[in-house]
């Protein structure tokens, strides 16, 4: 078999390295532009244009992380009927799971303001935590993803409410679907977790109308995209106190720009998109086995539905 390999943000030669151990029957190559050889597989991260274009003898394309929605801006440049694999978890769920956690813990036992607190040489012991009744955490998709920080938080006893395109049934969770149950969702919810794919419906979901339903004093965390947030009407919430807080790792513009309010202001807390790395070696294992099984006219496990966008 012969497979195509590109990505934008990692090293060739060490997924190269890993690709033949995992399929030594392989024949690995880097796409290079005017490459226009046959291949049976791509394995791709945000690949131009003309990668893709016209290879409808492909087999699969493995997109190498969860999120496709850049993949799926190729629009008519991406082949028609050529399955696109997005990888399930390869280690992305826990991560995650642990970032949801930490920040939720921070805000629930008011550790951002204790560090304000500090910062400002001030010792008071009366910031003590938030009642757990008053803490119901809400999640914005129940994929793969949601599901496994829905696990991770059940054990601290938070009330646990989800909301996804389709109706989900998750033990410990209030499971609300579809656009009229939005609204019950948002007024229950504390902290709001979006881990929503990408897609024409959800773009700007975190905007000023729904951001203003959360509970009073809310939090927001967003791991999920950057275009999911409406930046300004975040920051306007916040300077009028609906908002106590945010923890954000996307952005509308990546790198976070040097002039950007955000990094003004102190209730916002940034991290450079790192919320879940895409673990090499996990992942060359998963892509071993799909293609193996894909090889064998099976079916697996991953296909994007190019309609919903995930």
């Amino acid at each position: 078999m012969r497979i195509l390999f590109h990505s934008s943000a990692d090293d060739p030669a060490a997924w190269l390295s890993a690709l033949a151990a995992a399929l030594p029957e392989a024949s690995l190559r880097v796409w290079q532009e005017g490459d226009d050889a046959p291949a049976d597989y791509a394995l791709v991260w945000k690949p131009p244009a003309a990668m893709l274009q016209g290879r409808h003898a492909l087999k699969g394309i493995f997109n190498l992380g969860a999120g496709v929605d850049a993949i799926l801006q190729l629009g008519d440049a991406l082949p028609a009927g050529v399955p696109l694999i997005r990888l399930d978890d390869a280690g992305m769920a826990i991560q995650m799971a642990e970032y949801v956690m930490h920040a939720v813990l921070r805000y629930y036992r008011r550790f951002d303001e204790l560090e304000a607190q500090a910062r400002a040489g001030k010792w008071n012991r009366s910031l003590h935590p938030f009642r757990k009744s008053d803490f119901p955490v809400g999640i914005l998709g129940l994929g793969v993803l949601g599901t496994k920080i829905a696990q991770a938080l059940a054990p601290f006893g938070f009330p646990l409410l989800g909301w996804s395109r389709s109706g989900k049934d998750i033990p410990g969770v209030s499971c609300h679907a579809g656009e009229p149950e939005l609204d019950t969702f948002l007024r229950s919810t504390r902290v709001l977790v979006c881990v929503l794919p990408l897609t024409s419906e959800t773009a700007g979901i975190l905007n000023r109308a729904n951001m203003a339903k959360l509970r009073n004093g809310a939090y927001v965390i967003n791991i999920a995209r950057g275009a999911h947030l409406v930046e300004e009407d975040l920051l306007a919430l916040l300077h009028e106190g609906h908002i106590a807080g945010a923890t954000l790792d996307v952005f509308q513009t990546e790198p976070l720009p040097a002039a950007h309010p955000f990094w003004q202001e102190p209730r916002v807390t940034i991290t450079p998109h790192v919320a879940a790395l895409t673990l090499l070696q996990e992942s060359v294992e998963q892509i071993a086995v799909k293609i193996r099984a894909m090889q064998r006219g099976e079916t697996v496990a991953g296909i994007v539905d190019r309609n919903k966008g995930y």
